[in-house]
């Protein structure tokens, strides 16, 4: 079984998106490099963010979202993001009408049956988890293994909490991973069991 990481950009302040669901600035360090980090040429990133990122993408078998964030991006109109092989939607909610059901987006509901859909998709794989309300979820119930956040140097003040809601204490490691980037701070932590 691969590892289970929670990931996300987020602001010093500890937000993935502002009030109306906008990442506002949080992207910017996405599009100010000059190293392409996928095919697409839209991504482009320092050297030593490509060196840390692309490796992890990488591994990836499947990204892990609620639907919220499915509905957000109109599914990436069935099309996995950064070439992932499957997205397993948490969700109560049936596929959206007129859904490809050859598209590779799996619609499971309840984290635990998604986490154990995603994990067996995935095999030895990362299974990546978005950070949000769904990734809270999933660290207040134990499936999380590692965190990892692209910190950028912006406050927000308010709106989409990284850890959504969570009201519990969760201790971390020591981060073992801390990168500089451009205008990004690229950290890993290991959740203590």
């Amino acid at each position: 079984m691969g590892t289970v990481v929670m990931y996300g950009s987020v602001s010093v302040d500890g937000f993935v998106a502002d009030e109306n669901d906008q990442p506002g600035p949080l992207f910017d360090w996405l599009s100010d490099g000059d190293v392409p980090l996928d095919e697409s040429g839209e991504l482009l990133v320092s050297q030593t963010s490509y060196d840390y990122i692309r490796p992890y993408w990488d591994q990836i078998g499947v990204t892990l979202v609620g639907r919220h964030v499915f509905d957000l991006t109109d599914g990436w109109d069935g099309k996995p993001p950064s070439g992932i092989d499957h997205v397993v939607v948490v969700t109560h909610r049936p596929p959206p009408d007129g859904w490809d059901p050859e598209a590779p987006f799996h619609f499971v509901d309840g984290v635990e049956a998604a986490m154990a859909q995603a994990q067996e998709l995935a095999g030895d794989r990362i299974v990546e988890v978005a950070a949000g309300d769904v990734g809270g979820q999933m660290l207040a119930a134990g499936l999380v293994d590692e965190v990892r956040m692209d910190v950028v140097p912006v406050v927000l003040g308010s709106g989409k909490r990284y850890f959504g809601s969570v009201h519990a204490q969760h201790l971390l490691e020591d981060p073992d991973v801390v990168i500089r980037g451009d205008r990004v701070l690229h950290l890993r932590y290991r959740v203590r069991r």
